[in-house]
């Protein structure tokens, strides 16, 4: 289930509330005239099947809310009620398969943009993913999968892919870009100062035997990264997080980074193109199945009448 939270203007406020009476799965219905202050109106409170969610935010945004009041949801951990029980049985579909495409659409709107926490995380997974090249460590590698934040930047391209919006595409790619350049460039600086120090030489990375996929991508690669494109979306469209983790594992792509810049230092150039090429087969692998899994899931609640939302006009 999901808790939405409306702030109605009292001029939208009863056709706010026909709307929400007319859709299925809608349970626990609060309504508290004149109790919101900023924005001022009324307040609606109510629980909907994760199912149903589009359909009441759909009618919700056409009324207007969003710009004249304001429109929250969160998830409902734990619900006990009978109420809520046949609320979920009406609602089409399973709530486990439920995309609820305004939330995707905010997080992957979230996750395209360029911060400063993005580029931080990127660049000490790929300083980490070095370091496991250099001492030959499967751990720090896989640590470093797991780190990495690029994921959140390939599922907005996927989602902007679906719906022909160019601006998230561009935003999407834009930070993947930049942030891998920026990752690299400071892993490629730390790595000189190794060389210059004496920590490393054209040797650390020879005799790496456990390590050596990172630079030697083939038909696996590639498939691989199909199956973890398709497991990250579904887990973010569904809400599975956890399942994440598993996706982080999988891929080559801060490896392929890290292995990138300590190459570069070394002058290694052979090493330098099969990271270059890994990295470009775990992106491109994941944007072609993650957007497939879109147009499935697309197509599938379209059968209930669930439209995908527009892009917002530039």
């Amino acid at each position: 289930m999901l808790h939405l939270r409306v702030i109605s203007p009292p001029e939208l406020s009863d056709e706010a509330l026909k709307a929400i009476d007319e859709c299925l799965g809608v349970v626990n219905l609060v309504v508290l005239p004149g109790a919101a202050r900023s924005p001022r109106g009324d307040l609606i409170q109510f629980d909907v099947a994760r199912e149903a969610a589009n359909e009441v935010l759909e009618r919700l945004q056409g009324l207007g809310l969003h710009g004249e009041g304001s429109i929250a949801a969160e998830q409902v951990d734990l619900s006990i009620s009978e109420a809520a029980e046949r609320a979920q049985e009406e609602a089409p579909g399973d709530g486990d398969d439920a995309v609820v495409w305004a939330q995707f659409a905010q997080r992957v709107d979230d996750d395209s943009r360029t911060t400063w926490a993005f580029f931080a995380f990127l660049v000490i997974a790929t300083q980490l993913a070095a370091i496991g090249v250099i001492v030959n460590s499967p751990i720090l590698i896989v640590g470093a999968m797991v780190l990495g934040p690029e994921f959140g930047a390939i599922a907005a391209i996927c989602f902007g892919l679906l719906r022909a919006d160019r601006g998230l595409i561009g935003r999407a790619l834009r930070t993947l870009a930049v942030g891998f350049a920026v990752a690299i460039a400071v892993t490629f600086a730390c790595a000189l100062v190794a060389r210059w120090v004496g920590w490393i030489g054209t040797g650390s990375l020879t005799g790496h035997e456990e390590i050596e996929f990172i630079v030697k991508p083939d038909r696996w690669s590639f498939i691989v990264a199909l199956l973890a494109g398709a497991a990250g979306v579904l887990s973010v469209t569904a809400g599975k997080s956890s399942a994440l983790v598993g996706v982080f594992i999988s891929v080559t792509t801060v490896p392929a980074a890290g292995y990138f810049a300590v190459a570069a230092a070394l002058t290694r150039w052979e090493d330098m193109a099969g990271s270059v090429a890994q990295l470009g087969v775990n992106v491109a692998g994941m944007i072609i199945s993650g957007t497939l899994v879109l147009l499935v899931q697309r197509a599938y609640w379209s059968r209930f009448g669930m439209r995908l939302p527009a892009a917002p006009k530039k």
